[in-house]
């Protein structure tokens, strides 16, 4: 790791600390009611303790994680496969891809108790919910990676009698990687909101759904550390996404 990445590092690190060491003094020198903001020694100690077994936390944050990264990984199998269809067939594309504007447009709240209907209340239901909401991003930005690539490279494998999936892996992909990455990072936040919309509107398991449970006896403490665990698993999903684009794409490619 260089001295620049080092510093970014380490900057991260302290803001987050920082925001850590406000809202504790925040809480001790404001007199803030712990049922309106719980310190976070009181937030951390809802995962030790008699009460940590009542919230199953380990049980429900798997739970979350496999509605977030399952709707993810689908999401980026699916975008990346339209995208490359879309680039090997215009007429497709004229087809379908206002079709799919038009779907993406469907807010996902309205959406979601239509897919507990069909799916009845599961992970499976989440899983659409966040697969739905971050798609999207992610074959528009590989669409355009697709096609960003110099017509000249695409002229060579044409005239070595190169195949379409040989045109891809070769050229196609490793040029539009940087797009790629781009529309992960923006559905790996997606996911998160829509795995957790959908235990909002029904579900019986999640962190999603225990917030929702602690909210009626006013455990703010709980409803914070859930908070907390859901951010911690986006960030490790964002994080996999971060190394991912490190290892695999060029630094003077990368798209921002």
């Amino acid at each position: 790791m260089n001295d620049a990445r080092w510093t970014r590092t380490l900057m991260a690190v302290a803001s987050h600390l920082a925001l850590l060491l406000v809202w504790y003094l925040f809480v001790k020198f404001g007199n803030v009611p712990k049922f309106v903001m719980p310190s976070p020694v009181d937030t951390l100690g809802t995962l030790v303790g008699p009460r940590a077994g009542g919230y199953s936390w380990w049980s429900n944050g798997l739970v979350t994680a496999t509605e977030i990264y399952g709707g993810y990984l689908a999401a980026l199998v699916a975008g990346v496969l339209l995208a490359l269809a879309f680039t090997w067939s215009k007429p497709l594309e004229a087809l379908m891809m206002p079709l799919l504007v038009s779907l993406n447009m469907i807010p996902k709240v309205a959406l979601g108790p239509l897919i507990i209907v069909w799916f009845k209340y599961g992970i499976v239901p989440n899983m659409l919910i966040a697969f739905s909401i971050c798609v999207f991003p992610i074959l528009l930005t590989t669409v355009r990676g697709l096609r960003e690539v110099e017509p000249d490279l695409l002229d060579l494998v044409k005239s070595l009698r190169g195949s379409r999936w040989q045109t891809f892996t070769k050229i196609q992909l490793p040029g539009a990687l940087p797009y790629i990455f781009s529309g992960m990072k923006v559905a790996a936040i997606l996911a998160v909101a829509g795995a957790i919309v959908g235990e909002f509107l029904g579900s019986d398991k999640g962190l999603g759904y225990l917030m929702l449970q602690v909210q009626v006896t006013l455990d703010t403490a709980a409803m914070f550390m859930a908070v907390l665990l859901i951010t911690l698993i986006g960030m490790l999903l964002y994080g996999a996404v971060i190394l991912l684009e490190r290892a695999l794409v060029v630094p003077d490619a990368r798209v921002s």
